[in-house]
């Protein structure tokens, strides 16, 4: 897509300083920008790129005052990186409302609906009695299993598998490879040592404005629904049971897994490889550092844990000083002991 400098100021409610006129069609970092590109200056660490680079126009924020001539087009924003953001958005937009129709071969059984501006790629499958909303996009190789409710401009990427009962709100998106409702590990020991497999059958609800990552998995429920609540954001490879509640709005990064039954409260910062036993509940606001177990329940809001078993993050930091002394302190134990 080819914008002139005046369309996209006009985008940021900006004002540009040079040919309005001239046109840009790539996203470009200021360090490599070429002509036809468009870049943006946040960072102090890159003003030196804005005399030098060979983009046709760079975002900067309405107080940058170049201390030498600048070759380039400026377009002026209230702020560089926010103005840059919405610049991503829009661009992001225009992308995904140009991806309308159907390739061949894909399948939609008759039993089911979908909306006006769908785009379903080439190989893509929506199983019966699917109920699927307006501009919804489903690349290719995606799978829609049976009974699937998926709400409008929702995006389905390329490999992504929508178990069957899935219920999926508005602007939601799933990334390549991740897995909506399969099955809850549920297994009841036996007497003799094995295990039977219990039945899981219910569902999974994503509300509004949730993202799932890329190969991430989201069990559905023994019974009733596993529940991500709306502006949820799950990172990559990201585990979650059966019957867990997710906060609106709470963050999980790469790689944490998080056990059956588990009640997480609203905008919570989960980092990497945290492990949250099942059948526990999380206060709203709760802040878990990277590689941090928990295994009882959090029940005051704002609270920040960090540690393997967690614990609060003062006694954790205060804990660890010593940790760090203690050879030092064992060979002082050690010449005390030879002194009696």
């Amino acid at each position: 897509m080819e914008f002139t400098l005046g369309q996209v100021a006009a985008i940021l409610n900006g004002k540009v300083v040079g040919d309005e006129n001239q046109k840009v069609s790539r996203l470009d970092k200021i360090q490599e920008g070429k002509r036809g590109g468009i870049s943006f200056l946040s960072n102090e660490k890159y003003t030196s790129f804005i005399y030098e680079t060979e983009a046709t126009a760079v975002i900067v924020s309405n107080n940058f005052t170049p201390i030498k001539e600048v070759k380039t087009n400026l377009i002026r924003v209230e702020d560089a990186y926010t103005g840059f953001t919405q610049l991503l958005e829009a661009y992001a937009m225009m992308m995904k409302n140009s991806m309308v129709g159907i390739e061949e071969p894909s399948y939609i059984d008759a039993s089911s609906q979908i909306g006006e501006q769908a785009y379903r790629g080439a190989f893509s499958y929506i199983g019966k009695n699917c109920k699927i909303g307006e501009a919804v996009k489903i690349y290719s190789h995606a799978h829609i299993g049976n009974r699937v409710q998926i709400g409008n401009n929702v995006i389905i990427h390329t490999g992504a598998k929508i178990c069957a009962d899935t219920v999926i709100g508005n602007n939601c998106e799933i990334h390549p490879g991740a897995v909506i409702g399969s099955d809850g590990f549920g297994f009841a020991p036996q007497p003799d040592g094995t295990y039977k497999t219990i039945p899981q059958i219910g569902n999974v609800i994503l509300e509004d404005n949730v993202s799932v990552g890329a190969n991430s998995t989201i069990d559905c429920a023994t019974m009733g629904s596993t529940i991500i609540k709306k502006g949820a954001k799950i990172d990559n490879m990201v585990q979650i049971a059966h019957n867990v509640i997710i906060g609106e709005n709470t963050v999980i990064a790469s790689q944490t897994g998080i056990s059956g039954s588990t009640e997480i409260g609203k905008n919570c910062v989960i980092a990497g490889k945290a492990g949250i036993v099942g059948h526990i509940k999380i206060a709203d606001n709760t802040t878990i550092g990277a590689n941090t177990g928990i295994s009882k329940s959090i029940l005051k809001s704002g609270t920040t844990l960090f540690g393997y078993i967690a614990m609060d993050m003062k006694k954790f930091l205060k804990s660890y000083t010593i940790f760090k002394k203690l050879d030092s302190i064992e060979d002082r134990i050690r010449e005390l002991e030879k002194k009696q």
